[in-house]
């Protein structure tokens, strides 16, 4: 599944594409044919992301996508390839379409509902409004692992188990040490980093979590295999002391940490 990096970027994209733009809306596959002609022909206000969610405001309502797994977005300029296949959304403006298929949600929601589904959302570091005491006060009430509460969107919303596993390890975070447990000091240090490295996702469009010193070849552009610490390297060793990695499903994915540098 995307994670929050990824949203914000398509949010930039859809913003420099739709933003001020009279826009043609259709369903091809006929699922949000309803929706569709309700905004067809409608101005785009504006685009934005909140943790794994996009939404584009036209008019008196929002239009809001959820990826999930298997969502999928892709565009270009006029003219728009002939729709083919389980194509949920197209939207066209005078030069550009953008179609969209495969997503958990694909709806039209007021301003009520969107209200009701934000609340439901932590803080996204993405966001200049993101609040982090917000973040640490649902930690500090918590005995569930640390690993579990930063994968509970209600807590923090964005991360997905790559920026997981690589914030624990780049603290030297016990990924089952409960959230309670979790001195302030470091939290502040952790929510600075994974600001950091996810502004860089959506400059970059990647996942790079690693210094240079502890890559093969520290200079140029960080090669696919040298990107992680612990994210899907089960059973290499780690980069800093040479142990190797450990996995173990937690929140329903799996885990990757460092049993050393994380005890």
């Amino acid at each position: 599944m995307p994670e929050g990096h990824t949203l914000h970027r398509f949010a930039q994209r859809h913003g420099r594409i739709l933003d001020g733009h009279r826009v043609g809306v259709s369903s091809p596959q006929g699922r949000f044919a309803e929706g569709a002609a309700r905004i067809d022909g409608a101005v785009v206000e504006r685009t934005e992301a909140y943790g794994k969610h996009l939404f584009h405001r036209i008019e008196d309502h929002w239009l809001h996508i959820h990826l999930g797994l298997f969502g999928k977005f892709r565009d270009g300029p006029l003219p728009a390839p002939e729709p083919r296949g389980a194509l949920r959304l197209r939207m066209t403006t005078e030069d550009h379409w953008i179609d969209l298929r495969g997503p958990t949600a694909c709806e039209l929601l007021v301003d009520d509902e969107r209200a009701a589904l934000l609340a439901r959302l932590g803080p996204d570091p993405l966001r200049r409004d993101a609040d982090p005491d917000a973040v640490l006060a649902r930690l500090a009430r918590s005995r569930a692992p640390i690993a579990t509460l930063l994968m509970d969107q209600s807590v923090v919303a964005g991360i997905g188990n790559v920026y997981r596993a690589e914030i624990l390890f780049r603290h030297r975070i016990d990924p089952y040490s409960p959230g309670r447990d979790l001195d302030a000091g470091v939290f502040a240090l952790l929510w600075a980093d994974l600001v950091t490295l996810m502004r860089a996702g959506v400059r970059s469009g990647r996942i790079v979590t690693t210094d240079p010193a502890d890559r093969e070849h520290p200079s140029g552009r960080v090669r696919r295999g040298e990107a992680h610490y612990v994210y899907r390297r089960t059973g290499l060793p780690c980069r800093r002391c040479g142990t190797p990695i450990a996995t173990a499903v937690i929140a329903a994915r799996n885990l990757f940490w460092c049993p050393a540098c994380q005890a």
